[in-house]
């Protein structure tokens, strides 16, 4: 059965009529100056449907309480809660009630914010709950914005979000959006372009009688004709209400806004008393407000006596804090620190040892190491630490033994001669691939495996297997080799730092 509630009267005096169902399915969009009419329309629209469909009125200036008397809509309060109002939202699906969301008492952020929230509730409904609901949105511009205004990013982009999901989604969840706009051109296109239905209202901007005339499927020089609509009167199309553009007045509402149109009343007739009197005596019990006193301006400087400060200013230097200097072992535990930190960096091995370096020095200065390492020295010691040599080493006289041994090797492998000369001092299984790997601030084995054949042509090393498999690395210039080790495990955690200088 098809439902169609009377919108008023077209040319001839015939009745214009909405196809409510249809509208359920393809949305509607008024658009309007202020003062063409459009809460009138609205407020119509929302009177003849309201025994058949359950409604939602977004309302940014609280004119739709006035339908709670009459219709049995409940009036809810904005300044609820975000979480609050998204449950009330929630409530309102599942016992289908219709509401009026006002929001007069707020700012235009905290209205975004609320009308994001409570849109949200519907939008997100159980499915058992998604019954048809007419969702009235009073100057959606408020609520989708087509450029950033003076409210916060976070707000504005929730609440365009709202819209969008109401305008693009919302049908299959049963919610038919009904939007209302001052002017298309502040409204977000991709929430206007949603709708199929259209109600035109008086217009006088050209960019807006432009984008009123290409939704209407008009030419440029129709979109004139908009500046000639009277109040109430509107240009009507889409599948629920006309297949042609027609133009119709919006006939009467039973309920009245809490807000009208300013009209002109008669000035009050002079008194009897006399009239200067009147506004310059205070009244009897009227507190008296006593004004606090302006300051007196500073006189006026000529622009030579500003020039002449300006080149007598001097900027004002902050005293230097005095930094109290690291002793050697604090120093040498400072630096020991942030050379752990680099190595243990997972990303260190994808950057130059020049961009490392400026990394440590940056740390030294937030550490206030007076003296850091040089680049040599730096360059030294991060491979020490990559190889995960214990301090003890150092302490016991061994790190000159070790150092010297790949002194005559490149850079880039001495990291991974030094580990494996841990391994073979202690007696420890071969590093893995992955652990070469690491040593050396990379994560590719097969590049740990080259070097490692690099290392061994140089003579540094010797490199044997096992029955089983498992690699052994002899380091003939240190008189040890490591014990029998899987290429292919896992490596284990790198801990410790060769502390030595």
């Amino acid at each position: 059965m098809t439902i169609s509630v009377e919108m008023g009267a077209a040319a001839g005096n015939q009745p214009a009529s909405l196809d409510l169902e249809e509208l359920l399915a393809t949305r509607l969009l008024v658009q309007g100056n202020s003062g063409s009419g459009k809460s009138h329309l609205l407020r119509r629209l929302l009177e003849q449907s309201a025994p058949h469909v359950q409604q939602v009125v977004i309302d940014p200036e609280g004119d739709f309480v006035t339908l709670a008397d009459r219709y049995g809509h409940v009036v809810v309060d904005g300044s609820h809660g975000e979480a609050d109002l998204q449950r009330i939202a929630a409530r309102v699906r599942a016992h289908r009630v219709s509401v009026v969301l006002t929001l007069e008492s707020l700012d235009v952020e905290a209205q975004m914010r609320a009308a994001a929230a409570f849109l949200g509730g519907l939008f997100d409904a159980e499915r058992d709950h998604w019954y048809p609901v007419l969702v009235v949105v009073d100057e959606a511009q408020l609520f989708a914005p087509a450029a950033a205004g003076e409210v916060s990013d976070e707000a504005r982009k929730a609440s365009l979000g709202a819209m969008t999901n109401l305008m693009c989604r919302g049908r299959k969840r049963g919610l038919a959006g009904v939007i209302a706009t001052q002017r298309l051109a502040k409204l977000a296109k991709n929430v206007a372009a949603e709708a199929s239905n259209f109600l035109m209202g008086r217009t006088f901007l050209d960019i807006d009688m432009a984008r009123a005339a290409d939704l209407l499927g008009l030419e440029r020089r129709q979109a004139e004709s908009f500046r000639d609509l009277e109040r109430g009167s509107f240009v009507a199309l889409g599948p629920a209400l006309a297949k042609r553009p027609l133009t119709l007045r919006i006939g009467a509402v039973e309920t009245a806004p809490r807000s009208t149109s300013p009209k002109l009343v008669p000035l009050p007739a002079p008194a009897a008393e006399d009239l200067r009197d009147l506004i310059l005596t205070p009244a009897a019990g009227e507190p008296v407000r006593m004004p606090s006193p302006r300051p007196v301006p500073p006189p006026r400087s000529s622009p030579a006596d500003l020039l002449q400060q300006l080149a007598q200013a001097r900027p004002v230097q902050p005293e230097p804090e005095e930094v109290p200097a690291l002793t050697r072992e604090e120093r040498e535990a400072a630096l020991a620190a942030i050379l752990h930190e680099i190595a243990a960096d997972p990303d260190a091995g994808h950057h130059t040892i020049a961009v490392l370096y400026q990394d440590f020095l940056v740390r030294c200065r937030m550490r206030r190491v007076g003296e850091p390492l040089d680049l040599p020295a730096f360059r030294r010691r991060l491979a020490v630490a990559r190889a995960g040599l214990d301090a003890g080493a150092a302490e016991e006289g061994e790190a000159d033994a070790v150092l010297d041994a790949c002194a005559t090797l490149p850079e880039e492998v001495q990291g991974l001669f030094l580990l494996i000369a841990r391994a073979a001092r202690s007696g420890a299984p071969c590093p893995s691939d992955d652990a070469l790997a690491r040593a050396i601030g990379s994560r590719s084995p097969g590049r740990a495996r080259r070097l490692l054949a690099f290392v061994e042509s140089r003579g540094a090393v010797v490199c044997r297997t096992d029955f089983r498999g498992n690699r052994i690395v002899a380091i003939p210039s240190l008189g040890c080799e490591t014990g029998p080790g899987d290429p292919k495990a896992a490596p284990a955690e790198l801990t410790g730092l060769f502390a030595a200088e």
